[in-house]
């Protein structure tokens, strides 16, 4: 980009601007980034639900395991279209399991005390688990609608069944 200056900003002394120290920044490779931001998600939904039977290294390949560790500046090979049938079976298990204690813990919630979904989980506002879960089953390669309909059944399996019609 041009960065047009004032002349009396030109001869100006001092420490290089903030501007001109992020445009001599190393541009980021996005996918990579998308990539971290799914394990984050993935440790954030293990560590919420105390679901402690998950590994959650298990659920990428080797090549999505290496991209972890590299610079998020450097262009990583990532896991492509082509996925092991067992990682796959382990990604969606680790979703449904998501999705069932999402369900899981609104259910206990709302019946001990009538509490909101927002209001059991503060920090989560706006965003809805099970939509989440369906969200990351993008990236993760796994079919939404399957996501979708295992959070129908768990509404209705704890008796929501209001919420499992919409």
């Amino acid at each position: 980009p041009v960065l047009d200056t004032e002349d009396s900003w030109v001869s100006a002394e001092g420490p290089v601007s903030i501007v001109e120290l992020a445009l001599e920044q190393k541009r980021i490779h996005y996918p990579l980034v998308e990539h971290q931001f799914v394990l984050c998600t993935v440790l954030y939904a293990i560590m919420r639900f105390s679901l402690k039977s998950v590994k959650p290294l298990s659920l990428f390949d080797s090549k999505g395991k290496n991209a972890f560790f590299k610079d998020l500046t450097s262009i990583q090979l990532l896991p492509s279209g082509d996925m092991d049938p067992n990682v796959l079976s382990i990604r969606q298990q680790f979703l449904l399991k998501v999705v069932t204690a999402a369900v899981q813990t609104l259910c206990s919630s709302q019946k001990a005390k009538e509490v909101s979904e927002e209001e059991l989980f503060p920090f989560e506002k706006g965003k809805s688990w099970p939509t989440l879960a369906a969200d990351l089953a993008q990236y993760l390669q796994i079919s939404e609608d399957l996501v979708k309909r295992h959070y129908v059944c768990e509404l209705y399996s704890y008796g929501m069944d209001h919420l499992g019609e919409e």
